[in-house]
């Protein structure tokens, strides 16, 4: 696995950590379907939240949370309509969230959660 695939893995694995202890319930982790993939789907209280992780090692290239663009966003839309199309699952709202997480070398990570993006 590259350097980079393993930053990833190891994000996500942060972020649903954290999701659940703060909470929220993990329904889904890297559900795929032809139009993608969603990192994460997680029920908060009666809301659904479909979370998109992104991982960073410095911030040389800006924030993580900074990587999502309204491309993007639409993408997670289009993703969270596919997820919600399978899926025998009613709650109240729907949210699409971001996890943002900085890992840097010898440190503990910086992990914010920014709900409702989009």
């Amino acid at each position: 696995m590259a350097a980079k695939d393993r930053v990833g893995r190891t994000g996500e694995e942060l972020a649903r950590s954290w999701l659940e202890r703060n909470g929220m319930e993990i329904l889904d982790a890297n559900w795929r379907c032809p139009v993608g993939e969603l990192d994460i789907v997680a029920l908060d209280g009666d809301e659904l939240a479909f979370v998109e992780v992104k991982t960073r090692t410095s911030t040389a290239f800006g924030h993580p949370a900074e990587s999502i663009t309204r491309a993007k966003l639409a993408r997670l839309r289009r993703l969270a309509g596919s997820w919600l199309e399978a899926h025998e699952v009613h709650a109240s709202g729907m949210r699409i969230d971001v996890v943002a997480i900085l890992q840097r070398r010898g440190e503990p990570p910086l992990i914010e959660h920014v709900p409702g993006v989009g």
